[in-house]
């Protein structure tokens, strides 16, 4: 059926062609005139009866290419769209009337979409009709010049949405084959021949994620591209919404968050800059998981290198070879300064023991020691519980269960004890009788 001109353009034209054209006999006319009822009445399935008639008791009608017209036409009508290709595909090279013309182009353009795998023979045959549809800029017969701009809009937008699917076709039917390389050389044609398409950006994404599990240095690229495909105007884009928000963008957070850790902050700097170019810019990367807790570590190193040993060793000493780490490792060795809490002195004066804990970020406060400071000599005093200690010593001793660390130092190798005088004991009272 026609899509902008109502089929009885084809009479006219017909009527126009008769001093060239002469129906066999009598009998001709009436076929033909039967099948513009039948596509009139939108009957799809009797107009490719009718014309099957036709064809068979007139295959030499000096009408044969116009019943190849009404032939794509029905086609399309009765949705066979590879039918609907191929026929007008046939009539591409033809002189045919401009009304009719666009409307076969305008069909090709429509069909060739809902083929679900359209053959090379087929995508070629569309790529040279929506080329032609994109730059069709005459009034066709039958259209007045103030009902042409909206025509020209629709086939314009039909044109460029072909032009799209036609473009994508291949690399998604290499992604389907698991040929990640044809997939990455075809879906990048694409991008550069639509470089808005939201669908290009995604679909070049996957084949950089198909090209990812035997080249990791693939996936930022792949990131990116998802990044972009999630984040364009779906309407410059030509895409669905609903595919960005429920496809794309769960996708882009789950490959972003596998390959680089949880970063909201930093996927929304990335989709900025993904809307910007098609491609990355040069230099582009993304640090992988791993090199951003790496990262996090030495700067946590380095802003508390104390606190940072104490993990480096508590986490060693808990592991299943702990105590073959400490005896290999650690035992008798100078450990470097150390930070922590001082729960308990042994005695409470004059002490020669220190139980000793150390709070860990995000932690409740330790309630028990972990390490144990022996002392080459009493302190002068009484120090107080809860000081913050920082010290040095030699490992000497380790318990799993319970985890004690023993340590052996001097007090002049710890600061932050805060030490008060004991307090001497009260005079025992005199008990004796005078």
């Amino acid at each position: 059926m026609c899509k902008f001109i109502c089929v009885f353009a084809v009479v006219a034209a017909l009527a126009a062609g008769q001093a060239q054209k002469q129906y066999k006999d009598a009998n001709e006319y009436p076929m033909f005139d039967v099948v513009i009822k039948d596509l009139a009445a939108a009957n799809a399935a009797k107009t490719l009866a009718d014309l099957d008639a036709w064809a068979q008791k007139y295959p030499d009608s000096d009408y044969k290419d116009d019943r190849q017209i009404l032939y794509v036409k029905a086609y399309a009508a009765a949705n066979q769209p590879a039918k609907a290709v191929d026929t007008a595909a046939a009539l591409l090279g033809k002189q045919i009337g401009s009304a009719d013309r666009l409307n076969m182009l305008y069909i090709i353009a429509s069909a060739i979409q809902q083929i679900p795998e359209p053959p090379p023979a087929q995508l070629e045959a569309a790529r040279k009709a929506v080329d032609e549809l994109a730059t069709w800029e005459k009034i066709p017969e039958g259209v007045t010049a103030e009902a042409w701009p909206p025509i020209h809009a629709q086939v314009q937008t039909a044109a460029q949405r072909a032009q799209l699917f036609v473009a994508l076709v291949p690399g998604a039917q290499a992604l389907k084959r698991n040929d990640c390389v044809a997939a990455e050389s075809a879906l990048k044609r694409a991008l550069e021949d639509h470089p808005l398409s939201a669908q290009a950006a995604g679909f070049l994404g996957q084949a950089e994620l198909c090209l990812y599990k035997t080249q990791p240095d693939r996936a930022p690229f792949a990131i990116y591209e998802l990044a972009r495909a999630a984040s364009l105007d779906p309407v410059q884009g030509m895409a669905d919404p609903k595919w960005q928000q429920q496809s794309v963008e769960p996708a882009l957070e789950s490959v972003y968050r596998q390959y680089h850790g949880a970063d909201p902050e930093g996927l929304q700097q990335l989709k900025a800059l993904a809307v910007k170019s098609p491609l990355p810019p040069a230099g582009f990367a993304i640090k992988t998981a791993a090199q951003s807790e790496q990262e996090k570590q030495d700067a946590f190193a380095k802003e508390h290198p104390e606190l940072a040993l104490w993990i480096n060793i508590r986490g060693a000493l808990t592991a299943a070879n702990g105590e073959e780490y400490f005896a290999s490792d650690l035992k008798d060795a100078v450990v470097p300064p150390l930070r922590g809490v001082l729960l308990e002195a042994m005695p409470a004066c004059r002490p020669n023991t220190l139980m000793v804990a150390v709070p860990l970020p995000g932690a409740p406060p330790p309630s028990s020691a972990e390490i144990i400071l022996k002392l080459a000599k009493p302190l002068a005093g009484k120090p107080e519980p809860g000081a913050e200690l920082r010290w040095e010593g030699v490992a000497v001793a380790f318990t799993k269960n319970p985890f004690l660390l023993t340590m052996e130092t001097e007090p002049d190798k710890i600061s932050g004890l805060d030490v008060s005088p004991c307090t001497p004991p009260p005079p025992r009272a005199n008990t004796k009788k005078k």
